[in-house]
């Protein structure tokens, strides 16, 4: 049977350079990197190289990069930070969030009485910026906005520099789940003031279970996480240190051929919006997700103008690997909760579909699943 993986937001298939990375250091760099000896300073340097060279693709610096488990337990840390430790009374957010924000800021709002504001979507499910300001005006509580720069289910992409600004504007602090950014665009934090970001490697072809956090220096931030007082005391916990730096690989990667890639992934996208729209013609798409300008390249969402509950699952009974919205809701059959902020009751009910790209994904890919979408839908 034909495998063709298009669920590339979901997570992304390892690098073999990545691979023999992690391979080689768990066979020479077994070390604890809190150790004195030799073997714990060889693996503590090993660390600490791959944090210069990450901080250095956002042009800042080392001791601005916490490195986690992934970009849920950044969002966590960061978030609780906020309202624990730098005093923020007042969470922005929208509903349109990753769970790994939504769900800790409602933990927030319940258990520590914080307000919360949802900024408004349109019909496309783009952040309105003008009521943004407007929401930031209302109050002077010191105040963290929270959206995310990519939206991982529909591709929108976040107006980042104009955000950055209304919050200096208004004395906020920024926060961005930029999980679907990273290694996909160039971010220069000198340049766009956000404050905090996070990152999780499987996203850009590095390993699960690794990610970092940014934090702009001179923000204080204490862990949620106790013990040993690793990261500078941020993140207690022996750090992981073959997937550092595997991570690391795989970000190198990702940047030194973004060009190249990014032209392959936006004519796949290119391509299968064209075969979509030639052979359904009542498909629509959700969000920006088809406007190239205005989404992310590697992200397209469909909607089909049918109710098949099984249409993702006859796709994976032909090896077509795709997503109906976020991978991260533990298979739950509740709906998309992005798609549910700014559709229309009647468009959430029928057959959505998230297809994701890497540059991995063929035009052959993209082919053989649009004659299985015709087999199923136009049968």
């Amino acid at each position: 049977m034909k495998a063709v993986y298009l669920d590339n937001a979901a997570t992304t298939p390892m690098l073999l350079e990545v691979v023999e990375v992690m391979q080689q250091s768990m066979l020479s760099n077994f070390g604890n990197p809190s150790s004195v000896h030799q073997f714990g300073r060889k693996a503590r340097a090993a660390i600490e190289t791959a944090r210069k060279k990450i901080a250095k693709h956002f042009n800042v610096s080392a001791r601005e990069i916490f490195f986690t488990a992934g970009g849920t337990e950044a969002d966590n840390l960061i978030l609780y930070n906020a309202v624990l430790n730098l005093g923020v009374k007042r969470i922005v957010t929208s509903r349109i969030e990753h769970y790994a924000v939504l769900r800790t800021v409602e933990y927030l709002q319940k258990t520590y009485n914080i307000d919360v504001d949802y900024v408004n979507v349109n019909e496309q499910g783009v952040i309105q910026l003008d009521d943004l300001e407007v929401v930031l005006k209302s109050t002077s509580e010191k105040t963290l906005v929270s959206l995310m720069y990519v939206n991982n289910e529909i591709g929108n992409l976040l107006p980042i520099q104009n955000v950055a600004v209304l919050c200096k504007k208004h004395d906020a602090y920024f926060h961005s789940d930029t999980v679907q950014v990273i290694g996909r665009y160039q971010l220069d934090l000198q340049k766009t003031p956000i404050d905090f970001i996070v990152a999780s490697g499987h996203k850009f072809h590095g390993p699960k279970g690794i990610g970092f956090a940014y934090v702009r220096k001179g923000i204080s931030i204490r862990p949620i996480l106790h013990g040993g007082g690793q990261e500078n005391g941020v993140r207690s916990s022996t750090e992981n240190v073959h997937a550092i730096l595997g991570m690391e690989k795989a970000l190198e990667i990702s940047y030194k051929k973004l060009d190249e890639d990014r032209e392959h992934i936006v004519a796949i996208k290119s391509y299968f919006i064209q075969q979509l729209k030639t052979n359904f013609k009542d498909v629509q798409f959700n969000g920006e997700s088809d406007n190239l300008e205005k989404s992310s390249y590697t992200i397209l969402n469909v909607r089909f103008q049918l109710k098949d509950k099984m249409l993702l699952f006859n796709l994976d009974l032909v090896g077509i690997a795709v997503s109906g919205g976020s991978a991260c809701q533990s298979g739950a059959s509740k709906g998309s909760h992005v798609l549910m902020s700014f559709l229309k009751e009647e468009d959430v009910t029928k057959t959505s579909i998230r297809f994701s790209f890497s540059k991995l994904t063929t035009l052959k890919e993209v082919d053989f699943t649009v004659s299985k979408l015709k087999e199923f839908i136009l049968r």
